[in-house]
């Protein structure tokens, strides 16, 4: 494809994207469906300069007003992920000689909103929150996030599949917390992995996988992954199991549920029951009152600590969205608690950086239910699931991680028995 023509392209990507009426991820993806004809290259390029728009929209924004064009060629201009050849060849003078202005302003001396990116709502809480901290985790939010993988150690060794890969010409290496994870450099085709399509790995973030750790499910128990979604961790958890058991994927959306399928049966497991629900009262659950062993709540949450990722949640978000979340959360786990037996585990979890949707949801957990339910230090929990560097990964009783310290997604847990 020409330059002018991907240029055109980018700009035409650009403007759908930021309708924010959808996902960023879905509209990338239905866009370069669309446009089949395109490279490997060609479509690298599409999607990063999109997502480099979207982590610096404010300062691109602020820079764009400038310039000349239509505000979406503007943008695709300064955050362009391409060759720079390429670039220059899709371009005139004019442009050109704008670009090389605003590619000298020094960025340090703009206002601090264009150099973070967020908005005021989310900046001010995590300025609070960290401190010195907040400026590492704007960094961090900027760059895209590295290739997580979980081994399915129902099927192979972290150790083998680590040789596999690294015969195979990959740069990987072991999480440094997760047994179970591996980390590789670059965005490999995945489904032309033997060690994927044989069911041996998955993509799931190694804080993901630390979420299953915390759960412990074990042989022979009755286990629920409340908000399973398409069943990443409930996998993880069915491997723990070493599929016996068994264990209940719950979810409110069939489709969601419909994208573990292909995964189970890669997977080799037998053990989970996938199963949509209504609501969080559904009368499956009720009929499962007292006899579970294990819960695992993933509440549907903002999101915000996968920005690495998705980077348009912070722009799609919203402070009312964020209590009509809270209200939800303390809903779900309200729900989930009575499915415990007696010296069962309950863990909330959230890939939220915020407290109101962490720590503000679970204490209030453990103060309407002190009575029936006991908080449990979740560097007990990751020291006793064998995860190095426990002491490092938690605030207070709470699993805590961030983008900027642990190289993770930002997520959350707590941990509570039944009496």
């Amino acid at each position: 494809m020409t330059p002018i023509a991907l240029l055109d392209l980018s700009t035409e990507l650009l403007r759908h994207v930021l309708k924010l009426e959808h996902p960023a991820d879905m509209v990338v993806s239905n866009f370069l469906r669309q446009h089949k004809a395109l490279g490997s290259r060609e479509r690298h390029t599409l999607a990063e300069t999109t997502y480099t728009v979207l982590r610096q929209r404010l300062l691109f924004s602020h820079l764009a007003q400038s310039g000349s064009g239509p505000m979406e060629r503007r943008l695709a201009l300064l955050a362009w992920q391409g060759s720079p050849a390429f670039l220059k060849a899709a371009t005139n003078p004019d442009e050109q000689a704008w670009l090389a202005k605003m590619g000298a302003i020094d960025r340090a001396t703009l206002p601090e909103k264009l150099r973070h990116n967020l908005p005021d709502w989310l900046a001010t809480p995590l300025q609070e929150t960290l401190g010195d901290g907040f400026w590492p985790l704007v960094e961090a939010l900027s760059v895209a996030a590295p290739l997580d993988l979980r081994v399915n150690t129902f099927k192979a060794k972290r150790e083998d599949v680590l040789k596999v890969l690294v015969a195979a010409g990959y740069t990987v290496e072991p999480t440094p917390y997760s047994p179970w994870g591996l980390r590789v450099q670059g965005k490999p085709a995945l489904n032309k992995l033997d060690a994927f399509t044989r069911g041996e790995v998955e993509v799931q973030d190694e804080g993901s996988q630390l979420l299953a750790l915390l759960t412990d499910a074990k042989r022979g128990e009755m286990v629920v992954d409340f908000c399973a979604g398409a069943g990443g961790k409930t996998l993880a958890l069915g491997a723990s199991m070493r599929n016996t058991g068994r264990l209940y994927a719950f979810d409110v959306s069939g489709h969601r549920l419909d994208a573990l399928k292909p995964r189970m049966a890669r997977s080799g497991l037998s053990n989970v029951h996938p199963a949509q629900i209504a609501h969080e009262r559904d009368d499956r659950i009720k009929r499962l009152s007292g006899k579970i062993d294990r819960v695992l709540v993933d509440a549907p949450c903002s999101g915000l600590g996968t920005l690495r990722r998705n980077p348009d949640l912070k722009w799609r978000q919203s402070p009312k969205s964020v209590k009509e979340l809270q209200v939800k959360q303390a809903a779900i786990l309200d729900s989930a608690a009575r499915l415990l037996k007696p010296g069962g585990r309950l863990v909330y979890a959230t890939c939220s950086l915020l407290a109101a949707e962490n720590e503000g949801v679970a204490e209030a957990f453990t103060a309407a239910h002190a009575a029936d339910f006991v908080v449990l230090p979740a560097q007990e929990a990751l020291a006793a699931a064998h995860v190095a560097g426990a002491e490092g990964l938690v605030s207070g009783p709470y699993l805590r991680l961030w983008p900027h310290v642990h190289q993770t997604d930002g997520f959350f847990a707590a941990i509570w028995q039944r009496r």
